[in-house]
Formats: C-alpha cells, structure tokens, sequence
C-alpha cells in the first residue's frame, strides 16, 4: 500500500518508561524528516480542531544492542533516513545537550537504545529484517 516504510526499534533491556519515551522521541524524528506524512487535523462532530497524526505506520521493533548497531550500518549502507537516540541522550535535560552526547559517541560503536528508519519499503525490509515486533 505504502512505498515507503517507517521503523522504530528500541533496545530490550530499558524499563518499560524508558522505551515509551525512545520511541516517542523517535517518531517525531519520522515525522520532522518527512513531513508530508502528516494528515490533515481531525476534527470532531462540534467543529473543534485537534492536532494532525501521522498518515502511514510505524512499526515498533525490539532488539539487543547489536541489533540496533546492525541495523544502523545497514541503514547508512543503504543511505536511508536514520534517527538515532543513545543512552546518555537519557542524562540530558534539552536538545543541545542531547546532540552534544550524541556527537561524543564513538560514531562507529554508537550506545543505541533506539533508531527510526525511514526509506524506501524493500530497503528498510534488509535492514529490520530478522527483528521481532515490540510486544
């Protein structure tokens, strides 16, 4: 139905906040990367205008960390859009300091506790392929 696909995995060792916190961060990134998956605002039967929600899934994935780490070289390999969150990204209190730890990382053995994968559906099918959907 969709010719692009969009990908959530989050690490499966973080507490149960922690991973409702990663993947909420990670699908604004989804939605701030391509905006045109925005719908249009709801509105209900008195006229009132709520806010717009995203117009295609997202799919929840878990994984290790090396399986965050394989999917993102596999995600750079195929040059898809990747939104990273690592776990110091949980230290920080605002968006500086979040890309300011992040830019500390070891870029080649990033500390991932969540990536969003957006790109087309076959390139990102190769790189969640063998994850299991988040319970």
């Amino acid at each position: 139905m969709f010719e692009t696909k969009n990908a959530l995995i989050v690490r499966n060792d973080l507490a149960a906040w922690q991973r409702l916190n990663v993947v909420a961060f990670l699908a604004t990134g989804i939605t701030a990367s391509a905006p045109e998956i925005l719908g249009l605002p709801y509105v209900d039967a008195l006229g009132r205008e709520y806010g717009k929600l995203a117009g295609e899934p997202m799919l929840v994935f878990e994984a290790s960390l090396e399986g965050l780490q394989k999917a993102h070289f596999k995600g750079l390999e195929r040059e898809l859009i990747l939104t990273p969150y690592v776990e110091a990204m949980f230290s920080t209190g605002h968006d500086e300091a979040n890309r300011e730890v992040f830019r500390a990382e070891d870029a080649a053995n990033l500390n991932l506790v969540g990536l969003a994968i957006r790109g087309p559906k076959k390139a990102v099918d190769k790189v969640i392929k063998g994850l299991k959907l988040h319970p």
